[in-house]
């Protein structure tokens, strides 16, 4: 188990020296640790527990209750135990997946945008509960990135953040069963294919990542000839992340990868199943779903040259889609997705972002 560093973010973001510092330190852990940890304030604290609440309180439910809440139109909603699978193994947890939740009259979701729909909440109380916890970490999510902006040597903080104005910020709340002598796996080793994760996890642990190792190949997940599933799984060395009380942990994903060439690297991570039953909530900070993203061109170490044509560019409507087919190719979202000429409405989306 690592001394992983745990910073205090600022209300904002000014730039100030202190601001350009906090950002060169934050770098840094992600570059040695591939993880660190940030500290909530009471009133965050608070938000946390109550989701926590809601969770337990959610998958507490018979299983044919909670497969009720699964969206046709999305991948927002209920996954049982098993249906996904890392590497071509079935991994052992629960999840609710909250996506944008966007109105049937919403124009995106009239015009048939792949994966936009209303999230099948539940109940009223677990959408509150959720929707402000997402809240508190999108205004965590925006100043990280601001300050992740500094500390790569950009002059402009708002050179991610651009990105993510409506970006599409989702989460995966998440049970996972004690283990038992059939299986100690929870989630199989693999990189997250978004921008920026920030997840809260309880006081039970199970959290695994490996750092950056010099040398060490890692995949461009974003190509589907490059997938990190599965990558180093049973290879030293893994790092326990342990729960700290009033934190949260944040890692980069493949998206920070790629807009950085590499000098951020996506971290994989793993979850092993432990002696009883644990919750954890996975955010993520995205870019919005019609944008193209592209190495920055003046980040210290982007280096965008010697790819071959759109290996380093990429369409975040299409990746986030092709991600949730190729992990859910059963889900009636990805039957309608393939029946019903969503995937021709996104290429045409692709093409028309795609002009200046």
């Amino acid at each position: 188990m690592a001394d992983l560093p745990v910073f205090a973010l600022p209300d904002s973001v000014t730039a100030s020296p202190a601001d350009r510092a906090l950002g060169v330190a934050m770098v840094e852990a992600w570059r040695t640790h591939g993880i660190f940890y940030v500290a909530t304030d009471p009133a965050q604290q608070q938000i946390t527990d109550w989701a926590f609440e809601a969770s337990r309180t959610f998958f507490a439910r018979p299983l044919r209750d909670k497969a009720r809440h699964i969206s046709s139109a999305s991948y927002s909603g209920y996954i049982a135990s098993g249906e996904e699978v890392t590497a071509g193994e079935a991994d052992y947890s629960e999840i609710f997946t909250v996506c944008k939740d966007v109105p049937p009259a919403d124009a995106r979701a009239v015009s048939g945008w792949p994966c936009h729909g209303p999230v099948p909440w539940p109940d009223d109380a677990y959408q509150w509960s959720m929707q402000a916890f997402m809240a508190g970490l999108g205004s965590l999510g925006e100043t990280l990135l601001r300050l992740t902006a500094l500390g790569l040597g950009l002059d402009d903080p708002a050179a991610l953040t651009d990105l993510t104005d409506d970006g599409w910020h989702h989460m995966r709340v998440l049970r996972f069963p004690a283990e038992s002598s059939e299986s100690s796996r929870g989630i199989g080793a693999h990189t997250d294919y978004g921008l920026l994760v920030i997840a809260a996890q309880d006081e039970v642990g199970g959290l695994w990542i490996r750092p950056p190792v010099p040398g060490e190949h890692r995949n461009r997940n974003w190509l589907e000839h490059e997938s990190s599933a599965g990558m180093y799984e049973n290879e030293e060395p893994w790092t326990f992340v342990a729960p700290v009380p009033g934190t949260l942990t944040v890692f980069p994903g493949d998206i920070l990868q790629l807009l950085t060439g590499g000098r951020l690297l996506s971290t994989p991570h793993k979850v092993r199943l432990a002696d009883r039953e644990r919750y954890a909530m996975a955010y993520f900070h995205e870019p919005h779903f019609n944008a193209w993203v592209e190495p920055l061109k003046d980040a210290r170490g982007a280096d965008p040259a010697g790819a071959p044509d759109g290996e380093n560019r990429l369409h975040y409507g299409t990746h986030f889609t092709n991600m949730f087919m190729r992990c859910y190719p059963e889900r009636t979202a990805t039957t309608r997705l393939r029946e019903e000429g969503g995937l021709l409405t996104l290429a045409r989306l692709r093409e028309s972002a795609r002009q200046p």
